[in-house]
């Protein structure tokens, strides 16, 4: 889906325009966002921030995005890929964005991740989660507009099997799966066995060589950057010890000894 296979996660208020460019040489992918789309989303955010958090809020969300796509039309590369992340409930402001995201060639990714209170009360986040069919035709109706469309999931929420909703969401059209692992990275190798046709991007502690690879080796296709996605120095190793880890499995290939290497 993207080339080189690091990509920087959506951080509330953070994830910009501006903050996708300064990751660029070290990237195949940002994740902007979220954004919350209709009002009810969009309240929470505003409850977020009047206790300290930071948040996008605009008047016209959907002319947000697509301001911030078309600041980002220098980013486009051979295989570079970016998204936009988002909070909603209900299909149609998700309809609107995904037009806009087609138009551009960016992507769409469905916000079942956020677990702060006031999100999850109006049911955006990770509530998600718990109401799968919904999930699902939130993903659906972003498909509507051929935009690719993923969804950011998060582990260890009591009573979520990710992989069987791995293959609802997939079945659904999703494109890709992005993994908040928490301390469960093993979950990732359930989740590539269960839907081998999303591509699958795990985040969580992804710093460095050991926390990098250890998700590849259970079968994630890449690896996103969450909090440190502004440290270059975080970025650079990270890109470094992916590129160097599909190198040796391509060397493996080649050589016809694949011992060791996860497929």
């Amino acid at each position: 889906m993207f080339e080189p296979r690091v990509a920087v996660s959506s951080l509330s208020g953070e994830s910009d325009a501006a903050w996708a460019e300064g990751a660029a040489p070290h990237v195949g992918a940002a994740f902007l966002g979220g954004v919350a789309l209709d009002e009810p989303s969009q309240a929470a955010a505003s409850d977020l921030v009047a206790r300290g958090r930071s948040e996008f809020l605009a008047d016209d969300p959907v002319a947000f995005v697509s301001d911030q796509l078309d600041a980002l039309a220098g980013f486009d590369g051979e295989d570079r890929f970016v998204a936009v992340n988002v909070r909603a409930t209900a299909a149609d402001p998700i309809r609107e964005v995904a037009a806009v995201c087609a138009d551009r060639g960016a992507g769409v990714e469905i916000n079942a991740h956020c677990r702060q209170d006031e999100l999850c009360a109006v049911g955006c986040g990770e509530t998600l989660l718990r109401d799968s069919d919904r999930l699902a035709a939130y993903v659906a109706a972003a498909a509507e507009s051929d935009a690719p469309v993923g969804a950011k999931v998060r582990a260890e929420i009591d009573g979520v099997a990710l992989p069987s909703l791995a293959v609802t969401l997939a079945d659904a059209g999703a494109d890709w799966l992005h993994v908040d692992a928490m301390d469960s990275e093993a979950v990732i190798a359930d989740v590539a066995a269960a839907a081998p046709d999303l591509f699958l991007v795990a985040n969580n502690g992804v710093r460095d060589r050991e926390t990098a690879t250890e998700y590849l080796d259970y079968g994630a296709d890449a690896v996103s950057v969450g909090r440190p996605s502004d440290n270059q120095t975080v970025l650079r190793r990270v890109r470094t010890a992916v590129d160097d880890w599909f190198a040796g499995r391509e060397d493996a290939a080649e050589s016809g000894d694949e011992s060791g290497v996860s497929a």
